[in-house]
């Protein structure tokens, strides 16, 4: 007898407890934001701190990079912040964007969306949003300008205080 066993998608009991191990816990407490694996806070100024969480979340499904760790993208939103405090109107871009994500999002708003895929089509509903274009621009510079993690994309950083990239490696064409 011949035992024929069909794959079936989704996940097993093993792959998530994989997964759940990589994803930090954020916990959300009065004005901070903690992560209670990494050992870092984040406190908010001026947004609630369900926005500041929730940014992050966000920051990480628009530019997701594994090896990032969450306090390199609480740094990248943590200028919303900032911002919001010297300007109204930029925080109640913020906070009516996060309010109108977690509507489109349901049952637990966007951060009780627990599949990144499900997040990402929530986040293309919005793609064309002040708001949406105002964090995403954000997080180019404030998330990229981190020396800090230039080591994890294996960016040396620039090169004109070495010397140039001419002497620097520009011609060193092993590869080829």
């Amino acid at each position: 007898m011949v035992t024929i066993y069909e794959r079936k998608l989704g996940l097993s009991r093993r792959d998530l407890l994989k997964r759940g191990g990589a994803t930090a816990l954020l916990v959300v407490s009065g004005s901070a934001v903690i992560s209670t694996e990494h050992a870092w806070g984040l406190e908010a100024t001026a947004l609630k701190a369900k926005t500041m969480a929730t940014l992050i979340q966000m920051a990480r499904d628009i530019y997701p990079h594994d090896q990032v760790p969450d306090k390199h993208y609480a740094i990248a939103v943590k200028g919303h912040d900032e911002a919001a405090a010297k300007d109204p109107a930029h925080k109640e871009l913020i906070e009516n964007g996060i309010a109108d994500l977690d509507l489109r999002a349901g049952d637990g708003g966007y951060l009780g969306v627990g599949w990144e895929e499900e997040r990402i089509k929530v986040l293309q509903q919005i793609e064309s949003t002040p708001f949406f274009q105002a964090v995403r621009g954000g997080l180019v510079v404030g998330l990229y300008n981190q020396k800090e993690i230039w080591p994890l994309f294996g960016y040396e950083g620039e090169s004109y205080s070495k010397g140039g990239y001419i002497e620097r490696g520009f011609d060193d064409i092993e590869w080829l």
